[in-house]
């Protein structure tokens, strides 16, 4: 990054990004979405079997546009999430490069620290009503004490409820307030303070140890689009435990006999006893094949310079 940092051309770049990349590898998030939620009855009968399970059940009982349910969500507010979390990182790298304009790792880990720490503003009230739509697709809960309307695995099974993003929000202010649409801001904020300050130093030397474009030190579109793919990889499997924390806490309408938690220590107490170690790993791949690509993708197109271009601005 030179001297001089221009935010408005960053900016539209970040929001493009996370369009691009949302829309690529939204129902995989879905299908993680659902894993994590899922429970054990208590003879061990759960609704998914696998990725491929819940992937398939999922687009035959509800189609296509069943598995981009929440998407509405994520793609209006992924662009304010991706823009201050690419640009903060810049922003932060700049502030805290040195005279020789070096960065030393403890302040790469400051930036990406900082950069994940702005975007929780954004990103807990998106993540908590895109879990709820996500969720309540369902065609089917597990529920062995309500009325029987089906049967998955020898489970009785209820319907889940339909929701609106409108309708969670407005409930949500009435009843909590502003602070309603925060539930689980501790566990996102570290889940994605731990993610940024992973990712983005190790990105960035992923990052620069490829081959540079010609007449420009930036590397290649496919050189970023990889380093992107295995920081993503990286980063999103070291936080997955926090991540299923913050899905679990940020689940609004549980089935009935699914457990309840009064906060991130509480849930992490109560799914290592009663599910095991291996709990906290549950949807792990899903996460890498949303976020290793999500973030290839937006790494790239931010890159790119699509709003330089647009704009009149030199190309940095």
């Amino acid at each position: 990054m030179d001297s001089a940092f221009i935010p408005i051309p960053k900016i539209i770049n970040g929001g493009i990004a996370g369009i691009v990349g949302v829309t690529c590898v939204f129902p995989i998030d879905l299908v993680k979405t659902r894993l994590q939620n899922q429970q054990p009855g208590p003879n061990g009968q759960v609704m998914y079997k696998s990725l491929a399970d819940c992937a398939v059940k999922t687009f035959r009982n509800e189609g296509f546009f069943g598995m981009y349910r929440g998407s509405g969500v994520n793609l209006l507010l992924i662009t304010p999430e991706k823009a201050i979390k690419l640009v903060g990182n810049d922003f932060f790298r700049h502030v805290l490069r040195k005279e020789n304009n070096t960065l030393t790792i403890p302040r790469e880990l400051l930036a990406g620290a900082g950069a994940g720490m702005c975007q929780i503003i954004i990103t807990t009230p998106m993540e908590l009503l895109k879990i709820q739509l996500q969720d309540a697709g369902r065609s089917v809960r597990v529920d062995l004490t309500a009325t029987t309307t089906g049967s998955v695995n020898g489970a009785t099974t209820t319907a889940a409820p339909r929701l609106s993003a409108t309708k969670i929000t407005l409930q949500l202010l009435r009843e909590k307030g502003v602070f309603g649409l925060y539930q689980g801001c501790g566990a996102t904020l570290l889940r994605d303070v731990t993610f940024s300050a992973i990712y983005f130093p190790l990105f960035s030397h992923l990052n620069s140890k490829g081959k540079r474009r010609e007449g420009s030190n930036q590397a290649v579109f496919y050189h970023s689009f990889i380093s992107g793919c295995i920081a993503g990889c990286t980063a999103s499997l070291s936080v997955n435990p926090f991540d299923v924390v913050k899905t679990r806490l940020q689940t609004l309408h549980k089935g009935k006999g699914e457990q309840t938690y009064k906060g991130i220590i509480d849930c992490f107490v109560k799914v290592l006893k009663h599910e095991g170690p291996k709990a906290f790993f549950k949807g792990a791949l899903c996460r890498i094949l949303v976020i290793a690509p999500l973030f290839g993708i937006a790494q790239t197109v931010y890159y790119l310079g699509v709003a330089e271009f647009l704009l009149g601005y030199e190309k940095p």
